[in-house]
């Protein structure tokens, strides 16, 4: 069938991509387009051929990038299409067992009860959602629920903050794996201005409350298992909000973020001691290097966080997308 060979192809190019958002570096990025192979496909799916020109695009921005004036931000930008060719794949995820599979963490892939669940009637109030979050909008977010959600059953959620100049409805793909293995709801956030208010005046914080609240409203939470995440500025974010005393979440998780002392200054010892944190940060990160984390990692540590710091060797300024399972352990450690 033209949509087996199709997907194939969509899967090993979305596979290609990400391996080449984690590894993407200034001293690499020619050496990690040569590895790209976008040919042409017949789908007679229209979702999977959605996701074939999106792929197709993220690869040719890519190839472009290397003869920018900034070749880095030119790359960035095309990995938007990846992410879009992601979104297109997912409206399939619950229709398309294939799909489903891609979208699912490799160790459950072959777990039949997680597959079980999936396969089981779905709450008619689950999916993907998205409020004011068009790529062209600001302040808005995107929501995903699994669909075996019960309301009787409170469900942990995760906040996920794109970074800088990033998108909360291009981030929300990130999530998916895990949450449909899982069992979490997403909440994927878009900052009001082109990134999160890292400075004054503070308007993120707000709206990031008001999100939660909205979500409450609609599905059953389990308060006592949040977690706020976020890649480069948004990991600066969860950081810079999370350990507010009025900060709702139970757990934080920034990537590749910054860091900065003065950060204590913006909490109390009844905050910070004992609050679980997952700090993650790549030993090639040429945006935010690596020391800078080392010493988040021992100040926060002395300043009595249980702060759990994984660094992971090859990786860039980038989103670990392969080893996320990892913080879901350390978040959910009964969850296996």
């Amino acid at each position: 069938m033209a949509d087996d060979a199709a997907l194939t192809h969509v899967f090993g190019v979305l596979d290609r991509l990400s391996h080449i958002a984690q590894a993407m570096h200034p001293r690499r990025l020619d050496a990690l387009v040569a590895t790209l192979d976008d040919r042409e496909v017949n789908a007679e799916s229209e979702q999977i051929a959605l996701a074939a020109r999106f792929a197709s695009r993220a690869c040719a921005g890519l190839r472009a990038a290397p003869l920018a004036d900034n070749p880095m931000l030119e790359a960035y930008r095309a990995l938007r299409q990846y992410s879009r060719a992601l979104e297109a794949l997912a409206a399939l995820a619950d229709a398309d067992p294939r799909v489903g599979l891609y979208f699912l963490e490799r160790r459950f892939r072959d777990d039949p009860a997680v597959q079980q669940r999936l396969a089981g009637p779905a709450h008619p109030d689950t999916g993907i959602f998205h409020s004011a979050n068009e790529t062209t909008e600001r302040g808005g977010f995107s929501v995903y629920v699994p669909p075996f959600y019960n309301p009787a059953t409170p469900m942990p959620v995760v906040m996920a903050l794109h970074g800088g100049s990033g998108h909360g409805r291009l981030f929300l793909w990130n999530w998916l794996p895990e949450a449909r293995a899982r069992g979490l709801i997403v909440i994927a956030p878009t900052a009001i201005g082109g990134t999160w208010s890292l400075m004054e005046p503070e308007i993120d914080a707000g709206n990031l409350n008001a999100i939660l609240t909205r979500v409450r409203d609609r599905w059953t939470i389990d308060a006592t298992h949040m977690l706020l995440t976020g890649m480069s500025d948004g990991g600066t974010f969860t950081l810079l909000s999370g350990v507010s005393d009025d900060s709702p979440f139970t757990h934080l998780a920034p990537v590749a973020g910054s860091f900065h002392p003065f950060l204590l200054a913006m909490t109390t010892p009844e905050r910070l001691t004992g609050l679980p944190i997952h700090l993650t940060h790549g030993a090639l990160d040429w945006m935010f290097p690596v020391n800078m984390a080392r010493t988040a990692y021992r100040t926060l540590k002395g300043a009595g966080a249980a702060i759990t710091y994984r660094e992971i060797p090859d990786l860039s300024h980038a989103y670990p997308r392969d080893g996320q399972g990892e913080v879901v352990d350390w978040w959910l450690p009964g969850m296996q």
